[in-house]
């Protein structure tokens, strides 16, 4: 995949997975990790103090540090428009603020992310498979598909494929900004709502397309018009799974 130019207010996919295809989830605090530095590493300004550790019985315990804010307003690098965490990838829907925003924002939440995991599970070496990945949004048509796409990801990790179980298990899935779409506060403060929103009509009218993809059965040909995209946009696809 060929390295994207990026440019100011334009929109982009970005992916990656772990090494070797290994998880880089292990746990809901793996999870709330990498969440915490979607939101504390989107700013301009040197983020500090991100974390410490502390020894338990029970071997290394990571907890979140105190933060000092100094009240300064935040500049963000990016607006992140949605995302979705899974076992052993992530999905992101951004769209850059800064000049080079895209690139910084990234470095810093790879690094960081790399840093607390490694530090956890006594490891070294790289987490994430390369250089993260990137496809510009070019087509309205596919920015309405995209975040629809990172959103029904969770799919993959459920056994029972009855509609109303599915549509379930997509509501009560935290690592996702789908919940927050759909009128569920999760994390609020991390996502941008409004422009997905004002295209798609609404958290009623986002639930029903949701709602609609999954009890209409059509995620196979869904996957089929993303690989396409991908083809379209980016020469190639990258299968995450």
């Amino acid at each position: 995949m060929k390295k994207p130019y990026f440019a100011e207010n334009e929109i982009y996919h970005i992916f990656n997975r772990g090494v070797e295809k290994r998880k880089v989830f292990l746990n809901d605090k793996d999870y709330f990790r990498f969440i915490h530095y979607l939101y504390e590493f989107n700013d301009l300004e040197q983020s500090k103090n991100i974390h410490f550790y502390t020894k338990t019985k029970n071997g290394i315990e990571t907890k979140p540090g105190s933060l000092k804010n100094n009240k300064k307003p935040r500049n963000p690098l990016v607006e992140i428009l949605a995302f979705c965490l899974m076992p052993n990838h992530f999905h992101l829907l951004l769209r850059q603020k800064q000049n080079n925003g895209i690139v910084k924002f990234m470095q810093k939440l790879g690094t960081g992310y790399t840093m607390y995991f490694n530090k956890k599970l006594n490891r070294v070496g790289s987490l994430f498979q390369g250089r993260f990945k990137a496809v510009l949004i070019k087509k309205e048509a596919h920015f309405l598909y995209i975040p629809v796409y990172i959103h029904l990801n969770p799919l993959d990790l459920v056994t029972q494929k009855d509609p109303e179980t599915q549509l379930k298990f997509l509501e009560n899935y935290r690592w996702s900004s789908l919940p927050d779409y759909m009128g569920i506060k999760n994390f609020p403060s991390v996502i941008n709502k409004d422009l997905i929103l004002e295209l798609t009509g609404g958290e009623i009218e986002y639930k029903k397309e949701i709602e609609t993809w999954v009890k209409n059965n059509q995620i196979s040909s869904f996957e089929n018009i993303i690989k396409e995209y991908l083809i379209n946009t980016a020469g190639k696809t990258n299968n995450l799974k």
